[in-house]
């Protein structure tokens, strides 16, 4: 969390120094919105590749997280068939030997 709040102030601290660098630069209102644009859009495509840089790690985490789930799951219900096995192998036995069960 605080690395997103620190990378939203860098980036509006990014934004307002280029944006009075360029008014405060010796050109022309024409030139100068037509810079301003152009820096806008290099912003917000810098933006836009970094969110989608962030919801790839987004996905890549949440599948192994999913793949994780499903070995736990699986380990589980293999230690749950053996025990249940190993509990059928020793009812068995007591009623084969005569023994009651306790």
């Amino acid at each position: 969390m605080k690395k997103a709040k620190f990378g939203l102030g860098l980036l509006v601290g990014a934004v307002a120094g280029v944006i009075a660098g360029v008014l405060t630069a010796p050109k022309s209102g024409k030139e100068t919105r037509a810079e301003l644009r152009q820096r806008a859009e290099d912003t917000r495509q810098q933006a836009e590749d970094r969110i989608d840089e962030a919801k790839g790690r987004v996905r890549q985490a949440t599948e192994e997280v999913k793949d994780r789930a499903q070995d736990y799951k699986e380990r589980a219900q293999r230690a749950t068939d053996d025990a249940k096995e190993e509990l059928a192998k020793e009812s068995g036995h007591k009623r084969t030997t005569g023994k009651k069960d306790e």
